[in-house]
């Protein structure tokens, strides 16, 4: 009933060795994470050798992280740089196709101050998205922008007056919300347009992808919110980072940390299922 990210070590190794560890630690779906903070670019075959890994290691894709690029933004007012970008996502949308899943997730950043900025910025967004959405839709996916941190909620809340609900929606980071506080007020405010989830924790100091239930996420509340919101998939995504600090109990222990990570999912999860009862 759970999916984790396959970055939780590295965004740019080899997946195959993350993929059969999270098999054997008890997941059933994945969020597909490799790469997306990169301009990689997925071929054919590698896209048709991770469905291969997938269906040996009897996992399916809940989601996948589209990459907004490193350096080719689909929301460049630069507009080589915006097309660069534009196939970029293309290329993810794409790739969740043929890997079974209808959501890609895309970063959006705060739309810049001074007119002229903002303008162009729009501009370019609407663009690129007006140019996505059509194949996206070809392909049975849609666009989940995910909230960064309270700096860029009125960029989504533009965003998804523009688009409609079958065509654009949320994904919910409740980390990044817990970074500056008002996350989860967003997450009320926008909960008929939530159709995705990156769960994870953090002691609100920084974005640090930490277990569920270790930080200061109001996880009850959240539930409560997941429960009367628009998700209606059985699976949710866990978005987490094995930590590296030596004095971590977690460090260096991959089996461990999977195991914990899949028995607080769980418990999530169960919280959700209750909330909906009680509904």
């Amino acid at each position: 009933m759970l999916a984790i990210n396959t970055d939780y070590i590295d965004s740019d190794g080899n997946p195959e060795p993350r993929l059969r560890q999270i098999a054997e630690a008890g997941f059933s779906q994945v969020h597909w994470c490799h790469h997306f903070g990169s301009d990689y670019v997925y071929t054919e075959e590698e896209i048709a050798q991770i469905a291969r890994w997938l269906r040996s290691y009897e996992l399916t894709v809940n989601d996948l992280h589209a990459s907004s690029g490193e350096k080719n933004h689909y929301y460049s007012d630069d507009e080589d740089i915006r097309l660069a970008g534009v196939e970029l996502v293309r290329n993810r949308i794409y790739m969740a196709n043929r890997l079974g899943t209808d959501v890609v997730v895309l970063h959006l950043p705060r739309q810049p101050d001074g007119a002229d900025k903002n303008l162009a910025f729009w501009e370019a967004v609407h663009r690129s998205t007006d140019e996505l959405i059509p194949y996206a839709r070809e392909r049975s996916v849609r666009i989940a922008f995910e909230n960064l941190n309270p700096s860029n909620h009125s960029t989504l809340e533009e965003i998804l007056a523009t688009y409609s609900p079958s065509e654009v929606g949320i994904c919910y980071d409740p980390g990044h919300g817990n970074i500056d506080g008002g996350g989860l007020d967003f997450a009320v405010a926008v909960q008929d347009r939530l159709i995705a989830f990156h769960l994870n924790d953090n002691d609100s100091s920084a974005d640090q992808h930490n277990l569920i239930f270790s930080g200061g996420v109001d996880w009850n509340r959240l539930a409560g919110i997941i429960a009367a919101s628009a998700y209606d998939k059985e699976y949710m995504t866990i978005e987490i980072v094995l930590p590296k600090d030596p004095e971590n109990i977690y460090a260096g222990d991959e089996a461990g940390f999977l195991s914990q990570a899949l028995e607080s999912g769980l418990r999530f999860h169960k919280m959700v299922a209750d909330a909906k009862l009680d509904s």
